[in-house]
């Protein structure tokens, strides 16, 4: 049975581009799938430290995978819930996949180059951060990885480092996840989704922003919520478009509208095309966002942390078992057993 994984940092709460452009079309994939693919959610708790951690680690991760259970995740024999740093193997790959992994590879990853720019000192979790990410995958042999598409850089990686190891020794010790263009395709959309910021929508959403009209957080008030989306910039050409390099703000919320309802963004493209009221559509997107956040906010309340750890659990378990018959056939090929 091939394996889709995923996994979602959890140094603070989600943005609504966070949710929107990763997990919940993970959820929807999951629960598409989950009878014909194992389907492997981890929490990535050692890539969380590589950064200053927002409240309590261990509280952020019981409320992150509430998260995928009140986007509507369906749980079966087949999804495992488990947390990165209770499965050794992922450390222990990770050091193998450094020593494969070459520093022109890691020094031209567009992340690192963003997060240590301007800065005299960053920590090296940050230089090799792509390198653990590619052990969280090789380890379950797992073909689909949906991501945003600022992690498409290191799916590449990814597969780089799987076919230098296979060359190395002739034979087929990893499953190289599938190109991006493919992840992207499986995934059901044309481009990978990127929510971009409120207040400069050049730029995408994110939870480090000093502004808080920014972004949404997924704890934000609902009424807060749709004040944010009725302040967001938008552009002076007084017409509804869907054009993201001409038109980001607006794009974006239509973008939004699409996600949140969940119907094709070229419907909603086609209902808004022409109009010129800015004002209509920023309502309509309120609208949405504060009915979604009320019914999520919700659900979340209403799931307890026994039911959590209990999957915790049961997946660390599975995980165990599947990662250390991986990395003990790569400890053998490098003579390390």
């Amino acid at each position: 049975m091939k394996t889709i994984l995923t996994g979602l940092r959890v140094n603070s709460e989600l943005t609504i581009g966070n949710y929107l452009g990763a997990l919940l079309p993970m959820v929807r994939l999951a629960n598409k799938y989950n009878h014909d693919y194992n389907i492997n959610i981890f929490v990535p708790d050692l890539h969380s430290i590589i950064s200053e951690v927002d409240g309590d680690l261990q509280k952020n991760i019981l409320r992150s995978i509430k998260v995928y259970f009140a986007a509507g995740l369906e749980v079966n024999e087949n999804v495992h819930i488990y947390r990165q740093s209770y499965v050794p193997a992922h450390s222990e790959l990770c050091w193998i996949l450094n020593c494969v992994a070459s520093m022109g590879e890691l020094s031209r990853m567009t992340q690192f180059k963003e997060k240590s720019e301007g800065k005299s000192s960053v920590n090296a979790g940050i230089f090799t951060y792509p390198v653990l990410m590619a052990a969280d995958i090789l380890l379950y042999d797992a073909e689909y990885v949906p991501v945003g598409e600022d992690q498409f850089q290191h799916l590449e990686l990814t597969r780089n480092l799987a076919f230098k190891v296979n060359n190395k020794f002739d034979k087929p010790i990893f499953t190289p996840p599938v190109k991006t263009e493919k992840q992207v395709e499986f995934m059901g959309l044309k481009n990978g989704v990127r929510i971009r910021n409120l207040v400069d929508p050049e730029h995408k959403m994110s939870k480090s922003s000093r502004s808080e009209n920014s972004k949404i957080m997924m704890s934000d008030a609902p009424e807060v919520a749709a004040k944010k989306i009725m302040s967001a910039t938008t552009d002076s050409v007084g017409k509804i478009e869907f054009d993201m390099f001409n038109q980001p703000g607006i794009s974006n919320l239509l973008q939004i509208e699409a996600l949140v309802n969940d119907v094709p963004l070229q419907d909603v493209i086609s209902t808004w095309a022409g109009e010129t009221h800015y004002g209509d559509l920023k309502r309509k997107v309120a609208d949405s966002v504060k009915a979604m956040l009320e019914v999520f906010q919700a659900r979340v309340d209403e799931i307890s942390d026994e039911t959590i750890l209990e999957y915790l659990l049961a997946g660390e378990e599975y995980a165990n078992i599947v990662a250390n018959r991986k990395l003990l056939e790569v400890q053998k090929a490098f003579s390390l057993r």
